[in-house]
């Protein structure tokens, strides 16, 4: 359960110096390469998920 929590924190954090310190965003402004980003991250969970099971 902890590491649940600590993703969305990190990238909050990430995203509020980011603002706070007036440095572009480390992830892509475009809506597509947003749901790229998600849809490698679901993958990568659910590899880890299936593969982990064996």
């Amino acid at each position: 359960m902890m590491e649940l929590m600590v993703g969305p924190v990190l990238a909050l954090a990430i995203g509020a110096g980011c603002r706070l310190l007036d440095i572009p965003l480390p992830a892509p402004p475009k809506l597509q390469g947003a749901l790229l980003v998600l849809a490698m991250t679901v993958g990568y969970l659910l590899g880890d998920k299936f593969l982990g099971m064996r």
